[in-house]
């Protein structure tokens, strides 16, 4: 079975407060979108147990690939002998802000939820997501959401018309529970505009550009230079970074901007062209 995995971005986010069990309540406003790493599961494999294979290998092989965590959390909730083979193809990078572990975690839970013939639920593939982490119950849903409590509470939401993006990555990546860790304690550089953006009937900002910004001063500088390309109707950060998401006026215009980019930014931008997504890809 192939299963395509969507990568997501973040319109906006909140971050409420740092909760008693270390984590942080965060309301956010999170579409999957057109960029998917590509997943196969074969069942019956000849040899037992969970064997992962993945053409990127600067990602974990073993217990510490969201993929293997999921499958193998799945297995001991529905009490099945383990016996599949994965193979992941990542098309989104990591590191980036933009879910592609999570999203691959959740596509697994929802093959195996079908090749086993399972019939688990949604809420009850949920179960299990919120055990591997906070935003990998977005995926199961297919759909554009608010999402709070840390992530795992997804309340499905139809934007109001799709959106054209724009996503630009630097060479280096921005870690997760740092960028939360640092939240509390992190100042806004001055010079640069951290309010909200209004465009296409939306309200752009992301509270994580703080602490990103403060150690990443690079990130401010491709926001502000984004906010001044004729092409772009708003620019922010996705999740905890480091990709930065130019909302374009019109569908096509990504390549120019992209072009500019690398020439006056840096040459090595990895960058995309996507769309908002509902229902699947």
């Amino acid at each position: 079975m192939q299963i395509l995995a969507p990568a997501k971005v973040n319109l906006s986010l909140r971050i409420v407060r740092r909760r008693e069990d270390g984590f942080h309540e965060i309301d956010t406003l999170m579409t999957p979108v057109d960029l998917a790493d590509e997943l196969v599961l074969e069942r019956g494999n000849a040899r037992s147990g969970i064997v992962f294979e993945c053409d990127d290998n600067s990602l974990p092989a073993g217990d510490d690939n969201l993929v293997v965590k999921a499958a193998r959390l799945f297995f001991e909730k529905t009490g099945i002998p383990a016996d599949v083979g994965i193979r992941l193809t990542k098309k989104i990078p990591h590191g980036a802000g933009l879910g592609g572990g999570s999203s691959d975690a959740a596509s697994t839970l929802m093959g195996l939820n079908e090749i086993f013939q399972t019939g688990l639920a949604p809420e009850a593939l949920g179960t299990i997501a919120a055990g591997i982490g906070s935003d990998i119950s977005f995926f199961l849903f297919k759909s554009a959401a608010v999402c709070r409590g840390r992530g795992e509470i997804v309340t499905p939401e139809k934007l109001q018309q799709p959106l054209h993006i724009l996503l630009l990555k630097p060479d280096f990546g921005v870690p997760t529970p740092e960028a939360y860790r640092n939240w509390a304690t992190s100042r806004e550089l001055p010079g640069y505009d951290y309010g909200p953006q209004i465009f296409a009937g939306s309200s752009f900002f992301n509270d994580l550009e703080r602490p990103a910004f403060q150690k990443f001063p690079f990130l401010a500088e491709m926001k502000e230079w984004l906010g001044q390309q004729r092409e772009v109707g708003a620019a922010l950060m996705s999740g905890s970074g480091s990709t930065m998401m130019a909302v374009l006026e019109e569908e096509g215009q990504g390549s120019q901007v992209a072009e500019r980019a690398k020439a006056e930014l840096d040459p090595k931008l990895w960058t995309c062209e996507v769309r908002t997504c509902n229902g699947g890809l």
